[in-house]
Order: structure tokens, then sequence, then C-alpha cells
């Protein structure tokens, strides 16, 4: 296929955890590209209970196809959030260190299923809902690893190197607080109840693990009620 006759490439796919910051980005996804796509991997994380959060939010937001991928590769990856016997930690690591609940290579795996799903339903972005401000210090949700994810995009697909295009990698909150997070989704609209952020996927937050101690922080910061709230 020449470049003046390739396919015209259609809106995006948003990996959807369940998550605030994930039902912020298909919120923004949703105004910016609609109708998008969403993709939802069960990979073997403890907190699996943010799968029906997801397709909850899928609905609720009338995305265009909603993916749950189960992929079991729990066994295959040492963290805490992958394996029972390991503690996961109430707090977030200090700066420069990287939590226990780091998933070795996650969002290289997810993004990766992303785009062999953006290329084959000919799809122009893959929106994420990494953060580099207020988080754990994951390695692969820094703006540096996301530039070069997009440029491996543009180099080992069809459509990168037949069509001259590239599936675009959008962080649409990349860059802001979780108070900031909070605002955004509030503007649009975003059912904070269907949300889940706790590591440990019980019945209800747990208020205690690192997550769930930022999304406190981001809805105290924004003054804005959280209607999952459960207090330690």
């Amino acid at each position: 296929m020449t470049p003046g006759s390739a396919r015209r490439l259609g809106p995006a796919v948003v990996l959807l955890s369940g998550g605030m910051d994930s039902a912020t980005c298909l919120a923004v996804a949703a105004a910016r590209e609609p109708p998008v796509h969403a993709l939802t991997v069960l990979y073997g994380q403890r907190h699996a209970r943010e799968v029906a959060a997801a397709r909850a939010l899928a609905r609720r937001f009338r995305v265009a196809r909603h993916v749950v991928l189960r992929l079991p590769l729990g066994p295959l990856l040492d963290s805490a959030l992958t394996r029972s016997d390991r503690a996961v930690p109430a707090r977030a690591a200090a700066r420069g260190q990287i939590p226990p609940t780091y998933v070795p290579a996650r969002n290289t795996i997810l993004l990766s299923v992303a785009l062999g799903y953006a290329e084959s339903q000919h799809l122009s972005a893959i929106y994420l809902g990494a953060n580099a401000i207020d988080y754990s210090g994951y390695p692969d949700c820094r703006p540096e690893y996301l530039r070069e994810f997009e440029r491996l995009a543009r180099l080992a697909t069809r459509t990168g190197v037949e069509d001259g295009r590239t599936i675009r990698v959008r962080a649409p909150l990349l860059s802001m607080s979780k108070a900031e997070i909070v605002r955004e989704g509030e503007r649009l609209g975003v059912p904070w109840e269907l949300t889940w952020s706790c590591y440990l996927g019980g019945r209800r937050p747990c208020g205690r693990c690192a997550s769930c101690r930022l999304r406190e922080k981001g809805f105290r910061e924004a003054g804005v009620r959280d209607p999952t709230r459960v207090r330690p």
C-alpha cells in the first residue's frame, strides 16, 4: 500500500483499568475523539475487582467497543500486585525509589497489545492514564518512555512503515497532579462511584494502601467528596 492510498485512521483506543486516572482519561478521549474503543487487560493483578469498574465505565461513556482480554501473566511478573505472598505498601515510595507494586514491563505489555489492536482496527491513537506528578514512581509512566514507545510504534508497524502514519500515544494526565485530575474528571462528568483504585481488590477500598492514599489526597486537595471514601 502506498502512502497515497493509505486507509484513513479512525478514533482511539483507551487502556481502561477502571481506576480514577483511566476513567478521567476515557472521559478526555471520548470528548476529543468519539467514538472511542476501550481495552481492559486482566493480567493477573490481585485487584481484578477493577475490571467490573472498567465495564461499568465503558457502558457509561458508550464506547464503540470494549474488549476485556485475559492475559494471565501474573505468575511470570514478580510484583506485590500479582503475588498474594507479597505485602502491598501503605505509602508511596520516596522519589527515586521503585515500589514493590511495580509490575515488570506492565505498560510495555499493555501498550503493545493496544498497539496491535489499534493497527488492526485502523485507529489513530492509544490513550492511557499515565501520570508523572502524583504517582508511585513507576519507570514506565515517564514522558521519555512514552515518547520512545511512540517511536517504536512508528518503526515496528505496517501503518508506520508503509503508510507513513504514526499511531500516537496520548497521555493527557501526564503532567497533572491528582487534584487536577479530580477537577478535570469533575468537569467531564466522571462517575467516581464507578471507579476502583484499591490495590487489594476487596469488597470495599481498604483506605490504607498507597493507591487509596493517593486517591484520597487528590480528592482532599481538589475539595471534592469521594463517594467511595472509606476511613482506614
